[in-house]
């Protein structure tokens, strides 16, 4: 670690955003379906240029949202350093509060979609008047430093520009160390020379509120998300529909002709002297019109399938042209888009569309690959979610929680199972193997965190009637005389 001042590392980390603004341009301008324009030839009119901007076939959001949509923290368990007893409730401690308050049910997806887009975004966790709050911070505005940037959840200093450098208005950022927060302000994130740093204050934590969330780490510490490494492909599939649009639009239909045979003039256009009106805009080498300079203007031709074509002379000709074959370009675009499905393990199926008399042996092979990388961000994303609960807890007060490095992020189950078929396996699970029925409660379909907790509840207050009525019947003596069916037991 070199000059740790707050001055130096708002300089760095600046640099940094600087540095990596025209890659995560990039990737956000493909995000957004604002691709590079396929190849055209120099010549290339409007017309052309129209069928380039339609023949963007934006698939980054797809396979963005398809690991998205999978990936949802349901209820956080911490460990039994928590609370000190066996196990603790997940939705009365002060982490799942925060979760609650911070209304993170709604905004998680934010924080994984940025990080699957971009290969990396961030989390705050800080105080606030209604208390200890988790926001979301985009990798375009938030860059973190790293002892070891492979290995290290834990920055030793983070930087997030609230607002951008506009005329002469100058850009604020908020700069975090390991005890404190300061207010930046700069011209421009190249210019280091106008960087102004103010006077810190304690954060209220004894690291770096700041929490990255990676979608994959080399041990170079670069972050890659999945839309990078698709932007070849994306290109090449663009390409093949801007081909197979101009193909479509140019040799996919028949052309007839006729030679031998002039269209007939416009002869009720007549000027002052009789003769045919010329068009003006044909007038020879763009001088001044003079007296028929200009081209005659053609009669419009009614020509439609309704209509029977004929002429008087007998050297007239007639004939079509074939249409150009397109199903070559089809079965490209078709591959293109089967490559794109392996490269970044989508199933072919989110992207074609095509299920149809498909097994459910084959449909679970099909999502393999998906369930695996779905499986690996719930892993690194858990890891980064229990460091924000424990930053909560210590925001809070709770010095038990704060080192409680045993929590465990609960993620709702997104398969698709019918409730029949999951009771069924648990009750083999609970009969057969032996497991307990509380311990399966929590592998039912769509259960959340509290229904989870209520259950529980339930069952605790059905057990305390049943020990309460034992304990009666152990207390009442056995007098050998039958209880009178009107008779009632009332405890005091």
């Amino acid at each position: 670690m070199a000059d740790t001042s707050p001055a130096s590392l708002a300089k760095e980390l600046l640099s940094i955003l600087d540095r990596d603004e025209g890659r995560l341009e990039r990737i956000d301008r493909y995000i957004n379906g604002k691709h590079d324009d396929p190849y055209m030839p120099p010549q290339a009119d409007d017309e052309y240029k129209l069928l380039a901007k339609r023949a963007v076939s934006n698939w980054m959001p797809l396979l963005i949202g398809t690991p998205a949509q999978a990936l949802y923290v349901d209820g956080f368990r911490p460990g039994t350093a928590a609370a000190g007893l066996p196990q603790a409730s997940s939705s009365t401690s002060p982490q799942w509060e925060h979760w609650q308050r911070s209304r993170m049910d709604a905004r998680q997806a934010a924080v994984y979609r940025g990080a699957l887009g971009f290969g990396h975004s961030f989390v705050l966790t800080e105080k606030t008047k209604r208390g200890v709050m988790s926001k979301g911070l985009s990798a375009k505005r938030t860059a973190a430093l790293f002892e070891d940037p492979a290995n290290d959840e834990t920055p030793y200093a983070a930087l997030t520009v609230v607002t951008w450098p506009k005329g002469e208005t100058l850009g604020k950022a908020r700069l975090f160390d390991g005890k404190r927060e300061y207010a930046v302000t700069f011209k421009a994130k190249g210019d280091t020379e106008s960087i102004r740093v103010g006077g810190g204050k304690l954060h209220g934590a004894t690291e770096c509120p700041i929490t990255r969330f990676a979608a994959s780490v080399d041990l170079e510490g670069r972050t890659v998300g999945v839309v990078e490494p698709m932007i070849a492909l994306q290109n090449r599939i663009n390409q093949t529909i801007f081909d197979l649009l101009v193909s479509q639009t140019y040799t996919s239909h028949e052309v007839r002709y006729v030679t031998g045979m002039a269209p007939p003039l416009q002869m009720e256009m007549l000027d002052e002297n009789g003769q045919v009106t010329t068009d003006p805009a044909l007038a020879v080498d763009s001088r001044p019109k003079l007296d028929g300079a200009g081209n005659p203007i053609p009669a419009n031709i009614n020509h439609n399938a309704r209509r029977f074509l004929f002429a008087e002379d007998p050297d007239v000709k007639f004939g079509s042209l074939p249409a150009g074959p397109i199903g070559s370009l089809i079965d490209s675009v078709d591959m293109s888009i089967r490559h794109l499905a392996a490269i970044s393990q989508t199933p072919p199926h989110h992207l074609l569309g095509q299920i149809a008399n498909l097994s459910a042996e084959a449909l679970l092979a099909a999502e393999t690959a998906l369930s695996r990388k779905i499986a690996e961000f719930q892993s690194i994303f858990g890891e980064a979610w229990e460091r924000v609960f424990r930053l909560a807890a210590e925001l809070e007060g709770d010095s038990g929680a704060a080192d409680d490095f045993a929590g465990e992020v609960q993620w709702r189950d997104m398969e698709s199972r019918s409730l029949a078929q999951a009771a069924d396996a648990l009750g083999k699970l609970a009969d057969q193997l032996g497991i307990p029925k509380r311990g399966l409660w929590k592998r039912v379909p769509g259960v959340t965190q509290t229904e989870y907790e209520d259950w529980e509840q339930m069952a605790e207050d059905d057990d305390s009637v049943g020990q309460l009525a034992s304990a009666l019947t152990r207390a009442t003596p056995d007098t050998g005389i039958p209880a009178s069916p009107d008779s009632e037991v009332v405890a005091a």
